[in-house]
This record gives C-alpha cells, structure tokens and sequence, in this order.
C-alpha cells in the first residue's frame, strides 16, 4: 500500500509544469524511502475548455514511477468511485494539486471520502484565485478548501489569497523546487545550432504555454524599441498558443519584428526543453499578473538571468540585479530592463543565480510537507 497518494496531473496529459512538478516530486518521495503514487486524470478538460491542440504526450511514460489514471474532471459518478477507492487505500498523506477552480468540484468530492482520522489531505496550491475569471470560482474553490487539512503555498501572493478564503486553515510558505529533471545545461554553441540559431546573436527567449496574462504583447511591444533594434537583438518564443495566435502575428507585422522574431510555437516536448533554455542569453517573464511560474526555476537550473515583471511573487524569486532584473510590466520598462541586460557584463548575475538556486532543492518541499503533516496529526 502507499504511504502517498498525490492527486494531480501526470503522463500522458501535457500539463506543462504541473505534470513535471507531481512527477519530480513523487521520485523526491522514493528518494527519501516512501512509497508514493499519483492519481491522475482520465479526462482532465472537455475539449472545449482546453486552449492547447492535444491534452496528451506521446512520449514513454517516466520510469520508476506509479501513474494511475482515474479521474473524469467531469463525471460525478466517477468521483464517488475515486473517492470510496482512495478511501480503501487508506494512505497516511494525499498531495492534492489545485490551480483551477474547475477542479473544485472533482478533487473537492473525491476527498471528502476520506476518513481523515487517518488520512490527511494537503493541498500544494498553484493558485487560489485564478489569472482569468470564470463564473462560479469562488463556489467551487470554497467547496474544494473545505475538503483539505493543510496548504502548501510557492508565493506570498497564493499565501495571502488563501488566508482571504480559508483564515483558519493551517498553512506554510515555501519555494518553488528547482526542474531539475530535465537535464544537464548545454553550451551555448550546441543548443544554438540544434536549433539552428547563429551562434552570435543576441537572443531573448520567451518560454512555455502563450495565455493572455503572460505579457506577450508586451514583450513584443518592447521589441519594437529603437534602442533594441540597434542592438539587434532577437526574441525567441517557445511555446504552444493556448490562445488565438493571430493577435500576436499581426503585433508581429505591425511592430515590424519579422526579422527579430523566432516563432517556435508547438508544444516543447521534455527532451528538447534544456535545449531552449541552455540557447537564451536571458529568459524574460513580461507578466501582467502571477502568482509564482515554474518558469523561474527552470531557468535556474539552467542557469540562466530572468528578466520579470514585479507581479505576484516573481520578485520573491528573482532578486533585482542578483538573480536578474525586475521592471514594472510595461513596455518601456521591459525595454529598458533588456538593454541595461546587454550593458552589463555578460558573467555579472551568474554568482548571484548559483547562491539563489541553492535554496530550490526538492528536500526544502519535502520537509515542508512532512511537518506541516505532524502538525495536523
């Protein structure tokens, strides 16, 4: 039987940073000698909520690790059977992810069969309120709180939402853990020339899914920046559209970027995610509203400087002219940020990135888990 059930996305779907997030943590788990599986879903979004081209990988599934996919986010009577099945279980700990009050009703149903004298739920909580509002958000993440014993927060931003809706809950802050199964970094030369970039140029890079609140658009805007046009610098974007891409084509045309613009917009598969990274001279999160972005870690890894905006708990994990640069999430500001980037030596933020990446190991979540469960017992 499992000590830990995690209940979350996970091969097959295409979950971006969620799924690498619940699989590095299951292997964190093992590594530290518990038995762990993850729930994952059958049916995660009906097509017509989902943004991307496909919810699924083709990928082979990770090695070592105990996926069951059960759970239809839409079917009550699937929820019941869930529920009453971890019930048997009868593990010491269910991890439950939450980044979308559409899960509310699922997760919320499922883990209010429990029997919570001997199982507790903690909940790692992405979001409490959402970056895009829906009908309904509030009813449904009010019902799924109220199935949980403990949170778990990433930013000080999530922390302070959750306070707002569940005062009494026991909770603690912690950071976001490194991505660090994704492999070693490349040399600038050879991820440049996998992808078929010149090995000199100048080139920011924009990563992960494209939605409304991640500032695209004014990355873009800041493109068209005299200054940065004169230092011909190049924006490389990886990442799917999870939004009509025709807005920013035409941004594209209008600003005049086609030149300056490396458009490669499918879904990043994991092997190639390294290549991208170790290819950028800077990662730049132009974001209007966050809470935290598994972005940010992964550029850690990596090694590389971030330029972001200073929303939702961004700042928290990029200390100015440390770890990067952080700038009002403007155009000017973001182009003003870019340049004073390519003023700077390029060496400058790279003690600052190695003493900050210390603080993203996994065992730094594991032990903030394990005590905020003693503390429920």
């Amino acid at each position: 039987m499992p000590d830990i059930i995690i209940i979350g996305p996970a091969h097959p779907l295409r979950g971006g940073g969620i799924v690498s997030f619940n699989e590095r943590l299951a292997y964190a788990f093992q590594e530290a000698g518990h038995r762990c599986e993850i729930w994952s879903f059958s049916l995660q979004y009906p097509g017509f909520l989902f943004p991307g081209k496909t919810q699924f990988v083709t990928t082979p599934p990770p090695a070592g690790l105990t996926i069951r996919t059960l759970i239809n986010s839409v079917n009550p009577l699937n929820w019941i059977k869930v529920g009453m099945q971890l019930r048997k279980k009868n593990p010491s700990l269910v991890i439950v992810r939450f980044w979308i009050p559409f899960m509310g009703p699922c997760l919320g149903t499922i883990l209010r069969f429990l029997n919570k004298r001997q199982t507790k739920v903690i909940c790692i909580a992405d979001n409490v309120i959402p970056h895009e509002k829906r009908p309904g958000d509030y009813i449904f993440t009010r019902y799924f709180v109220k199935s949980c014993d403990g949170f778990v927060t990433m930013s000080n931003s999530v922390y302070k939402d959750l306070n707002k809706i569940a005062p009494n809950k026991p909770a603690k802050l912690t950071v976001h853990p490194l991505y660090d199964q994704f492999g070693p970094p490349l040399s600038k030369e050879i991820a440049r020339e996998k992808l078929g970039l010149n090995a000199h140029d100048k080139i920011i890079l924009f990563f992960g899914f494209i939605r409304p609140y991640k500032g695209l658009d004014l990355l873009l805007a800041a493109m068209q920046d005299p200054r940065l046009q004169l230092m011909d610098i190049k924006l490389l974007i990886a990442g799917e559209f999870y939004e009509n891409e025709s807005h920013y084509h035409q941004l594209i045309q209008t600003y005049q970027l086609t030149n300056r613009v490396i458009l490669h917009t499918n879904f990043i598969p994991d092997q190639e995610v390294g290549i991208y990274l170790s290819a950028a001279d800077v990662v730049v999160q132009p974001y209007k509203t966050a809470t935290q972005s598994g972005v940010t870690p992964l550029a850690y890894h990596f090694e590389k400087p971030m330029i972001v905006t200073n929303v939702g708990g961004l700042p928290e994990m990029v200390p100015h002219e440390k770890a990067g640069l952080v700038c009002v999430p403007k155009a000017i500001e973001i182009a003003n940020s870019i340049e004073l980037f390519y003023k700077k030596d390029p060496s400058y933020f790279t003690a600052g990135i190695k003493e900050e990446k210390k603080k993203y190991e996994w065992s730094t979540m594991i032990d903030t888990l394990f005590t905020l469960h003693m503390e429920l017992k």
